[in-house]
Order: structure tokens, then C-alpha cells, then sequence
């Protein structure tokens, strides 16, 4: 286990966020869907020599998945299994069990969240919207604007937001007048 344990650590450092870019239409509300959840793992573990698989086992009543992590020194790790039922006992059922559980189990297993997940905020960085708002409104072209609105946006909270936004939309408006006068 000391190869893929050292690999593990390493991609581990460079795992990136699972971003929440679907939107679920029942609850109105945004989720990290399978492929960003991969995106934010792969290439830091392909990068160590791991290779991520994902193992179903057979089961009457839903899915059962385990991911496992296979080093090139032919170490493995195993994240236990996790076992989803299918809402309904149909292919449309099992396929979604299947990619619910895909997903949190390699979730789990890597120890990511989504990127605006409540217990990831947490965690976040210190933000200073007056700080934001000041790079916004100093930025000289819109692309600038664009880049210091983006990056404030992933950084503050709905309030925030609100007033990002009527500074962006305000710094906006006096560029575009700027480039065509």
C-alpha cells in the first residue's frame, strides 16, 4: 500500500472542484452531475499513476457500486460498496440508482464535494466584496471585467452577488460607452 497511498496523496492535492453547472428541474436547484465529478479527479490521479474504476455488483433492489483506485505498482484501493435503490424497477429506474450511486460513491471515496456544497462553504477562502468590488469597477477592459466579475461571483454569497452584479452591470454600461464614443 506505501506506492498508491504516497500517488493517492499527491493527486489528492490536486483534485479540483465537482462544479455544479446541471440544473435539477425538479428541485430548481443545481448539482455537480457524473461527469464533473470524474473531471475533478482524473486527471490528477491519471497524472499519478492511478486508474479509477467503478464496479457494480449484482442486487435485486437497486445498485451496488465500488470504486476502486489501481496504481501502476498493481496497489489497490477499495471504497467499500455503496448500494442505491432504483425508484423504480425499470431500466430508467436502475440507470439513475446507477449514476446516483457512481457518483457519491466516487465522491466519497476521493473526499470531494460540490463546489458550493454547505459544508464546503465552510471552508472557503475569505472573501471581501469591497475588495471585488473595487477590482471590478478599476478594470479598464470588459474582458478584465469579465475575469474579476467571474472569479468574485464563484467566491460570494447570494447578498454578495446582488452587489457584484450592479457593479459589474454599472462598470458595463460606462466601458461599453467608453469603446464606442
Amino acid at each position: 500500500m506505501k506506492e498508491i497511498a504516497s500517488s493517492f496523496v499527491k493527486a489528492q492535492k490536486a483534485f479540483g472542484p465537482a462544479l455544479k453547472t446541471h440544473t435539477n428541474p425538479a428541485f430548481k436547484s443545481k448539482y455537480a452531475d457524473l461527469s464533473a465529478c470524474i473531471e475533478a479527479v482524473i486527471d490528477a490521479l491519471n497524472n499519478e499513476g492511478i486508474a479509477m474504476i467503478q464496479q457494480t455488483h449484482e442486487d435485486t433492489t437497486g445498485v451496488t457500486v465500488e470504486t476502486m483506485f489501481l496504481h501502476t505498482s498493481g496497489e489497490s484501493i477499495t471504497s467499500g460498496r455503496l448500494h442505491v435503490p432504483a425508484s423504480k424497477q425499470d431500466p430508467q429506474g436502475y440507470g439513475s440508482a446507477l449514476t446516483y450511486a457512481r457518483r457519491y460513491s466516487l465522491m466519497a471515496a476521493c473526499g470531494i464535494a460540490p463546489e458550493d456544497d454547505d459544508g464546503n462553504a465552510a471552508r472557503r477562502p475569505a472573501f471581501n466584496a469591497g475588495v471585488a468590488i473595487k477590482a471590478i469597477n478599476g478594470s479598464k477592459t470588459l474582458a478584465e471585467l469579465k475575469s474579476h466579475f467571474a472569479a468574485a461571483w464563484q467566491m460570494a454569497d447570494k447578498v454578495e452577488q446582488g452587489s457584484l452584479k450592479h457593479a459589474y452591470d454599472n462598470r458595463t454600461k460606462q466601458l461599453t460607452e467608453k469603446e464606442t464614443a
